[in-house]
C-alpha cells in the first residue's frame, strides 16, 4: 500500500516542534516508509506554509527556498514516490460532485480522489475529512493515530 502524505502529515515529518511530531515518528517507520508518495498540491503547502516568516521554523531560514530544500530531501528516502497531478475533481469515475459541500472541502477530496485514483490511501490527521465524494473515499483514508 502507498500512502500519500497530507500537508499536516509532511510538516509534522519535517518540524520538530510541532504537535504531531511523535505521532508522525511513530507511524511513518511502521506503516509507511516502504512506499510513501507526494504530490504538487501537498509539496507547495508544505512550502507555503513552512516557508512563510511567520512559521516558527529557524533552521530552515523561514524560506521558501530553504524548505524546498528540506522537503527535496525528504523526497529523497526510500520508499518515496511521486504522483502527478493525474486526476480532475471533473472525473466522475472518481469523483461525485454532487456531494462536494463546501469549499473548505475541496483540497481534502482532491487529495482523497488522488490516493483512489493511484490505488492507494491518504494518511492524515484531520479527523474532519468528508469522504462520501469519493467513490471508495471511506476505504482509501488512513488516520493516523495521535494518541
Amino acid at each position: 500500500m502507498t500512502y500519500l502524505l497530507d500537508v499536516n502529515v509532511l510538516i509534522a515529518l519535517i518540524d520538530p516542534e510541532n504537535v504531531h511530531y511523535s505521532a508522525a515518528h511513530d507511524w511513518f517507520p511502521s506503516t509507511a516508509r516502504h512506499s510513501w508518495a507526494t504530490c504538487p498540491v501537498v509539496e507547495n503547502g508544505v512550502i507555503r506554509i513552512l516557508g512563510n516568516t511567520r512559521y516558527p521554523f529557524p533552521w530552515a531560514q523561514s524560506s521558501p527556498s530553504g524548505v524546498a530544500r528540506i522537503l527535496h530531501e525528504l523526497r529523497s528516502v526510500p520508499g518515496h514516490v511521486f504522483w502527478p497531478d493525474a486526476v480532475s475533481l471533473f472525473d466522475d469515475t472518481v469523483v461525485d460532485l454532487s456531494k462536494l459541500l463546501h469549499s473548505r472541502e475541496v483540497t481534502d477530496t482532491y487529495l482523497l480522489a488522488l490516493a483512489v485514483f493511484n490505488g492507494g490511501k491518504l494518511a492524515t490527521f484531520d479527523t474532519h475529512i468528508v469522504t462520501d465524494a469519493v467513490r471508495g473515499g471511506s476505504a482509501a483514508l488512513h488516520l493516523i493515530p495521535t494518541a
